[in-house]
């Protein structure tokens, strides 16, 4: 049995799931976004304040993907058991609850603390809105569906990035309690979604979450591999676009944090347009589309090196945006065929288990970049570690996932 023909997996059609349903998917991952790339967008300011290095800094987002990877497994037993509202609605309280303590901490340990709260909360979102997706809509439009729901994240991104900007202007303290205000608000509306939970049979309960089963796939075990090595590039640039910006080009604050807006801006349009060009061309060979976006990062992110003062900051500015269109926005086509890759009472395990290899690329990709600046002074060799991680990323899908159907 496979996803593809998964048509009982359909709820009760209540209403028309392209409308407020998706809307309410789409702000669910936009109010996470928010929450860490304004951390991103606000970096240079915040190492200032907290007088960190290079490689600390790349530990507050290794303790944000590390909770991702911690958690991701059970989040996506949590969907399979209890449903995609109370998950997000969960997921949001939790989320919230990471930017205030990030706010009031007094330490770096309780910064910490802030940003691994951070992880849980969205640890949670990829495999409920995932599962939403694959329960609502139907497989030809499936990817389509991905693609949009997924917009979420630029936009949250361009959102961050003018925090980014106004962070010249107000306290970044500030804008983080009012980040975390909004998270709430958001959250209190995604319980909308509990009405449409579907009724399980009391042998589907049994074997909701069995592991053991996703494990036993190899396909899977391969996917999440290749999804953690290719999330090394999209963590890393991220996590030290503004940073190298204002440090190897010279760049000014607002500037720095225009080029994360300029790569969610772009990524926005292609997170949509690679889910539609996966549903309409490529809809049982996703692995193949991936592997073309993710290889042309792979080139893009080696360019990185050639940024420096002067018109090297237009040269950023242009790989920025169009990292947003490969690195950056392979997410829906990934997500796809995570849950395509197992049977339907599965999804949310399998979206989970693949989140938790995409979250260990995140967690270990973003010291070992800081850790190579500082013994190297350069930034230039950690784009290059980057870009060759990511590549061994595309290798296993070209290897073994190019031209095979994904279920």
């Amino acid at each position: 049995m496979t996803a593809s023909s998964d048509r009982p997996h359909e709820v009760d059609g209540e209403g028309n799931p392209w409308t407020f349903r998706l809307t309410l998917l789409v702000m669910a991952h936009m109010a996470g976004t928010v929450n860490i790339v304004s951390v991103l967008a606000m970096a240079p300011v915040i190492s200032s304040d907290l007088h960190l290095s290079a490689t600390e800094f790349g530990l507050f987002v290794t303790a944000y993907y590390g909770a991702q990877a911690f958690w991701s497994i059970p989040a996506g037993a949590l969907v399979d058991r209890f449903g995609v509202g109370w998950t997000l609605g969960s997921s949001h309280v939790i989320m919230g609850s990471g930017s205030l303590l990030l706010v009031f901490a007094d330490s770096f340990a309780v910064s910490l603390g802030g940003l691994f709260l951070m992880g849980i909360g969205y640890s949670m979102t990829n495999p409920a809105t995932s599962a939403g997706v694959l329960a609502w809509f139907p497989p030809e439009r499936r990817g389509t569906a991905m693609g949009i729901k997924q917009v979420g994240v630029p936009l949250g991104g361009v959102v961050a990035a003018g925090n980014g900007a106004l962070v010249s202007v107000v306290a970044w303290q500030s804008i983080m309690l009012a980040t975390a205000l909004g998270i709430f608000i958001n959250g209190f509306f995604c319980l909308y979604l509990v009405r449409f939970r579907r009724p399980r049979k009391k042998d589907e309960i049994k074997s909701i979450g069995n592991l053991k089963v996703v494990f036993r796939i190899p396909r899977v075990q391969l996917f999440t591999l290749a999804c953690g090595l290719t999330n090394v590039g999209q963590t890393n640039f991220f996590a030290f676009l503004t940073l190298f910006l204002r440090e190897a080009a010279n760049a000014s604050q607002p500037m720095a944090g225009f080029a994360i807006g300029l790569a969610q801006a772009s990524s926005t349009f292609a997170r949509i347009g690679w889910g539609v060009v996966s549903d309409k061309w490529y809809r049982r060979r996703r692995g193949l589309l991936m592997a073309w976006i993710c290889g042309a990062a792979v080139v893009l992110l080696g360019a990185m090196v050639f940024v420096q003062p002067g018109w090297g900051v237009w040269l950023g500015l242009g790989l920025a945006f169009l990292l947003g269109i490969t690195i950056a926005s392979f997410a829906p086509v990934a997500q796809a065929i995570s849950v395509e890759l197992v049977e339907p009472r599965l999804s949310g395990s399998a979206m989970g288990y693949n989140m938790t290899g995409v979250y260990i690329g995140g967690m270990v990709g973003p010291p070992v970049f800081g850790a190579v600046i500082d013994l190297t002074g350069t930034y230039a060799a950690g784009w290059i570690v980057t870009a060759v991680l990511t590549a061994l990323g595309v290798g296993i899908l070209a290897i073994w996932f190019r031209g095979k159907p994904t279920d």
